[in-house]
Protein backbone atom coordinates (compact mmCIF):
# COMPACT_ATOMS: atom_id res chain seq x y z
CA UNK A 1 0.00 0.00 0.00
CA UNK A 2 0.90 3.61 -0.59
CA UNK A 3 2.36 5.16 2.13
CA UNK A 4 0.06 8.54 2.91
CA UNK A 5 1.16 11.82 3.02
CA UNK A 6 -0.10 14.83 5.22
CA UNK A 7 -0.25 18.08 3.24
CA UNK A 8 -1.56 20.79 4.97
CA UNK A 9 -2.75 24.16 2.66
CA UNK A 10 -2.29 27.52 2.69
CA UNK A 11 -4.64 29.73 0.98
CA UNK A 12 -2.86 33.19 -0.48
CA UNK A 13 -4.28 36.24 -0.91
CA UNK A 14 -2.55 39.31 -1.07
CA UNK A 15 0.59 37.93 0.61
CA UNK A 16 -1.85 36.76 3.36
CA UNK A 17 -3.55 33.48 4.51
CA UNK A 18 -6.89 33.67 4.41
CA UNK A 19 -9.62 30.72 5.08
CA UNK A 20 -10.17 29.14 1.84
CA UNK A 21 -11.20 29.11 -1.33
CA UNK A 22 -13.03 33.26 -2.47
CA UNK A 23 -12.50 33.96 1.14
CA UNK A 24 -10.78 37.34 2.46
CA UNK A 25 -11.00 36.07 6.58
CA UNK A 26 -7.73 35.76 7.56
CA UNK A 27 -6.82 32.33 8.82
CA UNK A 28 -5.35 32.93 12.42
CA UNK A 29 -3.32 36.39 12.00
CA UNK A 30 -2.57 35.95 7.97
CA UNK A 31 1.35 35.24 8.87
CA UNK A 32 2.27 33.03 6.37
CA UNK A 33 5.65 32.45 7.94
CA UNK A 34 4.33 31.82 10.81
CA UNK A 35 1.69 29.16 9.43
CA UNK A 36 5.12 27.45 7.64
CA UNK A 37 6.96 27.29 10.90
CA UNK A 38 3.99 25.60 12.67
CA UNK A 39 3.58 23.17 9.61
CA UNK A 40 7.50 22.43 9.87
CA UNK A 41 7.24 21.60 13.94
CA UNK A 42 4.16 19.18 14.03
CA UNK A 43 4.62 16.32 10.98
CA UNK A 44 3.34 17.35 7.39
CA UNK A 45 4.86 15.56 4.35
CA UNK A 46 4.82 18.78 2.33
CA UNK A 47 3.09 22.12 2.39
CA UNK A 48 0.48 23.32 -0.61
CA UNK A 49 0.07 27.09 -1.33
CA UNK A 50 -2.94 28.48 -3.41
CA UNK A 51 -2.69 31.65 -5.25
CA UNK A 52 -5.25 33.26 -4.98
CA UNK A 53 -4.55 36.52 -6.83
CA UNK A 54 -6.55 38.42 -9.04
CA UNK A 55 -4.05 40.59 -11.26
CA UNK A 56 -0.47 39.64 -12.87
CA UNK A 57 0.55 42.53 -10.20
CA UNK A 58 -0.94 40.42 -7.36
CA UNK A 59 0.38 37.26 -8.64
CA UNK A 60 3.94 38.67 -8.67
CA UNK A 61 3.76 39.37 -5.24
CA UNK A 62 2.81 36.44 -4.56
CA UNK A 63 5.18 34.14 -6.35
CA UNK A 64 7.77 36.83 -4.17
CA UNK A 65 6.25 35.51 -0.93
CA UNK A 66 5.85 31.86 -2.43
CA UNK A 67 9.80 32.56 -2.34
CA UNK A 68 10.11 33.42 0.94
CA UNK A 69 7.81 30.23 2.13
CA UNK A 70 10.15 27.67 0.76
CA UNK A 71 12.98 29.76 1.96
CA UNK A 72 11.34 29.00 5.54
CA UNK A 73 10.00 25.66 4.54
CA UNK A 74 11.77 22.33 5.84
CA UNK A 75 9.30 20.43 3.70
CA UNK A 76 8.37 20.55 -0.02
CA UNK A 77 6.44 23.22 -1.02
CA UNK A 78 3.38 22.69 -4.04
CA UNK A 79 2.20 25.15 -5.37
CA UNK A 80 -1.17 26.10 -7.20
CA UNK A 81 -3.41 28.39 -8.15
CA UNK A 82 -3.55 31.06 -11.08
CA UNK A 83 -0.52 28.54 -13.29
CA UNK A 84 -1.75 29.78 -16.44
CA UNK A 85 1.06 29.99 -18.77
CA UNK A 86 4.81 27.91 -18.84
CA UNK A 87 5.93 31.17 -17.16
CA UNK A 88 4.14 30.92 -14.48
CA UNK A 89 5.48 26.98 -13.93
CA UNK A 90 9.31 28.48 -14.50
CA UNK A 91 8.77 31.19 -11.73
CA UNK A 92 7.30 29.12 -9.15
CA UNK A 93 9.93 26.52 -9.84
CA UNK A 94 12.69 29.27 -9.56
CA UNK A 95 11.20 30.19 -6.18
CA UNK A 96 11.59 26.90 -4.89
CA UNK A 97 8.55 25.03 -5.08
CA UNK A 98 9.25 21.42 -5.47
CA UNK A 99 5.89 20.69 -7.44
CA UNK A 100 3.59 22.91 -9.26
CA UNK A 101 -0.29 22.42 -9.99
CA UNK A 102 -1.83 22.41 -13.20
CA UNK A 103 -5.94 22.43 -13.59
CA UNK A 104 -6.31 19.90 -16.79
CA UNK A 105 -9.98 20.77 -16.81
CA UNK A 106 -8.70 24.77 -18.01
CA UNK A 107 -8.55 25.07 -22.13
CA UNK A 108 -5.08 25.83 -21.27
CA UNK A 109 -4.28 22.80 -19.05
CA UNK A 110 -3.60 19.75 -21.43
CA UNK A 111 -0.80 21.94 -23.32
CA UNK A 112 0.36 23.40 -20.42
CA UNK A 113 0.98 19.95 -18.87
CA UNK A 114 2.71 18.84 -22.00
CA UNK A 115 4.85 21.47 -22.15
CA UNK A 116 5.79 22.00 -18.74
CA UNK A 117 6.60 18.54 -18.68
CA UNK A 118 8.90 18.54 -21.06
CA UNK A 119 10.46 21.49 -20.09
CA UNK A 120 11.21 21.23 -15.85
CA UNK A 121 10.38 17.37 -15.84
CA UNK A 122 7.07 15.30 -15.53
CA UNK A 123 7.91 14.80 -11.52
CA UNK A 124 8.01 18.37 -11.09
CA UNK A 125 3.85 18.54 -12.27
CA UNK A 126 0.56 17.66 -10.38
CA UNK A 127 -2.96 17.45 -12.00
CA UNK A 128 -6.12 19.23 -10.79
CA UNK A 129 -9.36 17.60 -11.24
CA UNK A 130 -12.44 18.31 -10.07
CA UNK A 131 -14.89 15.45 -11.04
CA UNK A 132 -14.52 11.52 -11.45
CA UNK A 133 -15.48 11.81 -15.29
CA UNK A 134 -12.62 14.15 -15.85
CA UNK A 135 -10.32 11.78 -13.63
CA UNK A 136 -11.56 8.89 -15.56
CA UNK A 137 -11.57 10.30 -19.17
CA UNK A 138 -8.17 11.64 -19.03
CA UNK A 139 -5.92 9.60 -16.57
CA UNK A 140 -4.43 7.69 -19.20
CA UNK A 141 -3.42 11.05 -21.43
CA UNK A 142 -2.17 12.39 -17.58
CA UNK A 143 -0.04 8.78 -17.38
CA UNK A 144 1.89 9.53 -20.01
CA UNK A 145 3.14 13.28 -18.87
CA UNK A 146 2.42 13.21 -14.34
CA UNK A 147 3.01 11.00 -11.55
CA UNK A 148 0.63 12.37 -8.86
CA UNK A 149 -3.26 13.40 -9.33
CA UNK A 150 -4.78 16.37 -6.97
CA UNK A 151 -8.37 14.95 -6.53
CA UNK A 152 -10.90 17.23 -5.48
CA UNK A 153 -13.77 16.01 -2.73
CA UNK A 154 -16.46 14.91 -5.23
CA UNK A 155 -14.62 11.85 -6.56
CA UNK A 156 -12.59 11.39 -2.62
CA UNK A 157 -15.01 8.19 -2.48
CA UNK A 158 -14.90 6.56 -6.14
CA UNK A 159 -11.16 6.49 -6.69
CA UNK A 160 -10.34 3.30 -8.60
CA UNK A 161 -7.15 4.21 -11.20
CA UNK A 162 -3.67 2.83 -10.75
CA UNK A 163 -2.55 6.56 -10.93
CA UNK A 164 -1.89 7.98 -7.02
CA UNK A 165 -4.15 10.45 -5.63
CA UNK A 166 -3.92 13.35 -3.36
CA UNK A 167 -7.20 14.14 -1.90
CA UNK A 168 -8.05 17.89 -1.43
CA UNK A 169 -11.22 18.08 1.11
CA UNK A 170 -12.66 19.74 3.44
CA UNK A 171 -13.90 17.26 5.53
CA UNK A 172 -12.70 17.50 9.02
CA UNK A 173 -13.41 14.09 10.72
CA UNK A 174 -10.75 12.13 11.55
CA UNK A 175 -12.58 9.07 10.95
CA UNK A 176 -13.69 9.87 7.27
CA UNK A 177 -10.13 11.24 6.75
CA UNK A 178 -8.87 7.64 7.65
CA UNK A 179 -11.99 5.76 5.34
CA UNK A 180 -10.10 8.02 2.41
CA UNK A 181 -6.58 7.06 3.13
CA UNK A 182 -7.91 3.82 2.93
CA UNK A 183 -7.97 4.41 -0.34
CA UNK A 184 -5.16 2.16 -2.34
CA UNK A 185 -4.44 4.53 -4.27
CA UNK A 186 -4.77 7.45 -2.50
CA UNK A 187 -0.75 8.40 -1.88
CA UNK A 188 -1.78 12.01 0.79
CA UNK A 189 -4.19 13.99 2.32
CA UNK A 190 -4.80 17.63 2.07
CA UNK A 191 -7.11 20.32 3.20
CA UNK A 192 -9.30 21.20 6.48
CA UNK A 193 -8.44 18.63 8.67
CA UNK A 194 -4.86 18.48 7.72
CA UNK A 195 -4.59 22.75 7.76
CA UNK A 196 -6.36 23.27 11.73
CA UNK A 197 -4.01 25.65 13.32
CA UNK A 198 -4.54 23.01 16.23
CA UNK A 199 -3.74 19.79 14.42
CA UNK A 200 -1.41 17.48 15.55
CA UNK A 201 -0.49 15.75 12.29
CA UNK A 202 2.55 13.58 14.13
CA UNK A 203 -0.12 12.09 16.64
CA UNK A 204 -2.95 11.93 13.82
CA UNK A 205 0.39 9.73 12.04
CA UNK A 206 1.04 7.45 15.08
CA UNK A 207 -3.77 6.91 15.21
CA UNK A 208 -3.13 6.16 11.27
CA UNK A 209 -0.26 3.23 11.84
CA UNK A 210 -2.15 2.21 14.60
CA UNK A 211 -5.10 1.24 11.92
CA UNK A 212 -2.48 -0.49 9.73
CA UNK A 213 -2.35 2.55 7.20
CA UNK A 214 1.70 3.27 6.51
CA UNK A 215 2.46 6.58 7.03
CA UNK A 216 5.78 9.15 5.31
CA UNK A 217 7.08 8.79 9.26
CA UNK A 218 10.86 8.14 9.10
CA UNK A 219 12.20 4.22 10.88
CA UNK A 220 15.56 3.98 11.72
CA UNK A 221 17.09 0.87 10.29
CA UNK A 222 19.00 -0.14 13.40
CA UNK A 223 17.17 -1.15 16.22
CA UNK A 224 18.11 0.82 20.01
CA UNK A 225 19.50 -2.31 21.19
CA UNK A 226 21.82 -2.96 19.35
CA UNK A 227 23.76 0.61 20.02
CA UNK A 228 27.14 0.37 22.27
CA UNK A 229 26.14 2.88 25.39
CA UNK A 230 28.63 4.17 27.73
CA UNK A 231 27.79 3.49 30.76
CA UNK A 232 25.35 6.26 31.45
CA UNK A 233 23.01 4.54 28.86
CA UNK A 234 23.64 7.56 26.33
CA UNK A 235 25.52 7.49 23.08
CA UNK A 236 27.31 10.41 21.62
CA UNK A 237 25.79 12.49 19.03
CA UNK A 238 28.25 14.15 16.35
CA UNK A 239 26.06 17.00 14.64
CA UNK A 240 27.01 18.05 11.09
CA UNK A 241 25.73 20.82 8.61
CA UNK A 242 24.17 18.63 6.09
CA UNK A 243 24.96 21.34 3.24
CA UNK A 244 28.43 22.69 4.22
CA UNK A 245 29.80 18.95 6.28
CA UNK A 246 31.13 21.53 9.04
CA UNK A 247 30.94 20.04 12.36
CA UNK A 248 28.29 22.05 14.60
CA UNK A 249 28.41 20.28 18.63
CA UNK A 250 28.80 17.27 20.07
CA UNK A 251 25.77 16.06 22.45
CA UNK A 252 24.13 12.69 23.93
CA UNK A 253 21.26 10.98 23.28
CA UNK A 254 19.36 8.62 25.40
CA UNK A 255 16.55 6.15 23.76
CA UNK A 256 13.77 8.67 24.72
CA UNK A 257 15.71 11.59 23.17
CA UNK A 258 16.68 9.26 19.76
CA UNK A 259 12.94 8.13 19.37
CA UNK A 260 11.69 11.65 19.53
CA UNK A 261 14.25 12.97 17.09
CA UNK A 262 13.26 10.39 14.99
CA UNK A 263 9.42 10.74 15.61
CA UNK A 264 9.45 15.04 15.33
CA UNK A 265 12.43 15.38 12.59
CA UNK A 266 14.39 18.05 15.53
CA UNK A 267 17.36 17.18 16.89
CA UNK A 268 16.84 16.32 20.78
CA UNK A 269 19.17 15.63 23.21
CA UNK A 270 19.19 14.53 26.72
CA UNK A 271 21.63 16.95 29.36
CA UNK A 272 23.60 15.01 31.07
CA UNK A 273 24.00 18.72 33.52
CA UNK A 274 20.18 18.16 34.08
CA UNK A 275 19.24 15.26 33.88
CA UNK A 276 16.59 15.56 31.06
CA UNK A 277 15.66 15.79 27.51
CA UNK A 278 16.00 19.42 25.56
CA UNK A 279 15.02 19.82 22.09
CA UNK A 280 17.84 21.90 20.38
CA UNK A 281 16.20 25.61 19.99
CA UNK A 282 13.18 24.93 21.72
CA UNK A 283 14.00 28.74 23.78
CA UNK A 284 16.44 30.14 20.93
CA UNK A 285 14.59 29.22 17.73
CA UNK A 286 17.87 27.53 16.64
CA UNK A 287 16.42 24.09 15.69
CA UNK A 288 18.24 21.41 13.94
CA UNK A 289 15.80 19.70 11.28
CA UNK A 290 17.00 16.05 10.65
CA UNK A 291 18.03 15.62 7.52
CA UNK A 292 20.34 12.00 7.95
CA UNK A 293 21.43 9.82 10.70
CA UNK A 294 24.14 7.78 10.59
CA UNK A 295 25.69 4.74 12.87
CA UNK A 296 29.58 4.50 12.94
CA UNK A 297 31.41 1.64 12.49
CA UNK A 298 31.31 0.22 16.27
CA UNK A 299 27.66 1.09 17.10
CA UNK A 300 28.58 3.89 19.49
CA UNK A 301 28.52 7.20 17.92
CA UNK A 302 25.80 9.14 16.30
CA UNK A 303 26.44 11.18 13.00
CA UNK A 304 23.56 14.06 12.45
CA UNK A 305 23.75 15.68 9.85
CA UNK A 306 21.03 18.70 10.28
CA UNK A 307 19.99 21.75 8.86
CA UNK A 308 20.84 24.19 11.49
CA UNK A 309 18.96 27.24 11.98
CA UNK A 310 20.71 29.88 13.28
CA UNK A 311 24.02 29.28 15.69
CA UNK A 312 24.30 25.84 16.83
CA UNK A 313 26.20 27.26 19.99
CA UNK A 314 25.19 28.85 23.20
CA UNK A 315 27.54 31.75 22.99
CA UNK A 316 26.13 32.54 19.41
CA UNK A 317 28.76 31.37 17.10
CA UNK A 318 27.52 29.01 14.40
CA UNK A 319 29.97 26.11 15.54
CA UNK A 320 30.93 25.36 18.99
CA UNK A 321 34.38 24.33 17.30
CA UNK A 322 35.36 27.89 17.52
CA UNK A 323 39.07 28.13 19.42
CA UNK A 324 41.59 27.34 17.66
CA UNK A 325 44.49 25.06 19.05
CA UNK A 326 47.07 24.10 16.04
CA UNK A 327 46.71 25.47 12.49
CA UNK A 328 49.15 24.09 9.56
CA UNK A 329 49.22 26.56 6.50
CA UNK A 330 46.76 24.22 4.06
CA UNK A 331 44.79 25.04 0.90
CA UNK A 332 41.45 24.34 1.19
CA UNK A 333 40.31 22.74 -1.74
CA UNK A 334 36.79 21.78 -0.57
CA UNK A 335 34.64 22.97 -3.39
CA UNK A 336 31.96 24.96 -1.67
CA UNK A 337 33.66 26.22 0.85
CA UNK A 338 36.44 27.51 -1.33
CA UNK A 339 33.77 29.42 -4.06
CA UNK A 340 32.47 30.72 -0.50
CA UNK A 341 35.71 32.36 0.20
CA UNK A 342 36.27 34.01 -2.83
CA UNK A 343 32.75 35.47 -2.65
CA UNK A 344 33.54 36.86 0.31
CA UNK A 345 36.46 38.70 -0.54
CA UNK A 346 34.53 40.00 -3.69
CA UNK A 347 31.49 40.99 -1.51
CA UNK A 348 33.95 42.63 0.92
CA UNK A 349 35.32 44.49 -1.87
CA UNK A 350 32.37 46.27 -3.20
CA UNK A 351 31.49 47.18 0.81
CA UNK A 352 35.17 48.05 1.57
CA UNK A 353 36.92 49.38 -1.75
CA UNK A 354 40.96 48.90 -2.23
CA UNK A 355 42.55 51.09 -4.90
CA UNK A 356 44.36 48.80 -7.65
CA UNK A 357 41.88 46.29 -7.01
CA UNK A 358 40.72 44.87 -10.31
CA UNK A 359 37.47 44.09 -8.67
CA UNK A 360 36.78 47.36 -7.68
CA UNK A 361 37.41 48.25 -11.23
CA UNK A 362 34.94 45.81 -12.49
CA UNK A 363 32.38 47.59 -10.15
CA UNK A 364 33.31 50.65 -10.74
CA UNK A 365 32.76 50.13 -14.51
CA UNK A 366 28.70 48.81 -13.63
CA UNK A 367 27.03 46.00 -14.90
CA UNK A 368 27.63 46.27 -18.47
CA UNK A 369 31.54 45.83 -17.97
CA UNK A 370 30.90 42.60 -15.38
CA UNK A 371 28.73 41.35 -18.41
CA UNK A 372 31.16 41.95 -21.17
CA UNK A 373 33.89 40.16 -19.15
CA UNK A 374 31.78 37.25 -18.57
CA UNK A 375 31.10 36.91 -22.23
CA UNK A 376 34.59 37.26 -22.87
CA UNK A 377 35.76 34.97 -20.25
CA UNK A 378 32.80 31.74 -21.53
CA UNK A 379 34.32 32.74 -25.27
CA UNK A 380 38.01 31.95 -24.04
CA UNK A 381 36.29 28.95 -22.23
CA UNK A 382 35.23 27.89 -25.62
CA UNK A 383 39.13 28.12 -27.21
CA UNK A 384 40.20 26.36 -24.66
CA UNK A 385 38.30 23.52 -25.40
CA UNK A 386 39.38 23.07 -28.73
CA UNK A 387 43.20 22.69 -27.32
CA UNK A 388 44.38 19.04 -26.50
CA UNK A 389 46.07 20.60 -23.07
CA UNK A 390 43.48 20.58 -20.41
CA UNK A 391 45.74 22.79 -18.40
CA UNK A 392 44.54 26.26 -20.20
CA UNK A 393 40.78 25.16 -19.83
CA UNK A 394 41.41 25.27 -16.00
CA UNK A 395 42.63 28.11 -16.07
CA UNK A 396 40.17 29.36 -18.18
CA UNK A 397 37.33 28.17 -16.31
CA UNK A 398 38.33 29.86 -13.22
CA UNK A 399 38.85 33.16 -14.29
CA UNK A 400 35.18 32.66 -15.89
CA UNK A 401 33.98 31.40 -12.14
CA UNK A 402 36.02 34.42 -11.05
CA UNK A 403 34.00 37.11 -12.87
CA UNK A 404 30.73 35.11 -12.76
CA UNK A 405 30.91 35.73 -8.82
CA UNK A 406 31.60 39.29 -9.43
CA UNK A 407 28.15 39.42 -10.78
CA UNK A 408 26.48 37.43 -8.61
CA UNK A 409 27.81 39.93 -6.04
CA UNK A 410 26.99 42.46 -8.30
CA UNK A 411 23.27 41.17 -8.21
CA UNK A 412 23.01 40.19 -4.52
CA UNK A 413 22.79 36.08 -5.51
CA UNK A 414 24.46 34.05 -2.87
CA UNK A 415 25.84 30.65 -3.29
CA UNK A 416 23.80 29.16 -1.28
CA UNK A 417 20.58 30.13 -3.70
CA UNK A 418 22.76 28.55 -6.70
CA UNK A 419 23.76 25.26 -4.50
CA UNK A 420 20.01 24.98 -3.51
CA UNK A 421 19.37 25.98 -7.51
CA UNK A 422 21.37 22.85 -8.59
CA UNK A 423 20.01 20.47 -5.72
CA UNK A 424 16.78 20.74 -6.57
CA UNK A 425 17.65 20.12 -10.34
Amino acid sequence: MIRKSMIPCLYLKDQKAVTGFGQRNLFENGDVLRLTGRYNENGADALLVFDFSNTDEEHEKAVGKIREICAAAEIPVIAAGNIRRLEDVKKLIYAGCAKTVINYARVYGPDLLKEASKRFGKEKMIVSLSSLSEYEENSRVIEEYASEILALDDIQDELSSALPVIVHTEENSAEKILKILEGENVSGISGGFISRPEADLLDFKAFCARQGLPVQNPVSEIDWSEFRLNPDGLIPVVVQDFRTDEVLMVAYMNEEAFRMTIRSGKMTYFSRSRQELWVKGLTSGHFQYVKELRLDCDNDTILARVDQIGAACHTGNRSCFFKPLITKEADDTNPLRVFQNVYDVIADRKVHPREGSYTNYLFDKGIDKILKKVGEECTEIVIAAKNPDKEEIKYEIADFLYHAMVLMVEKGVTWDEITRELARR
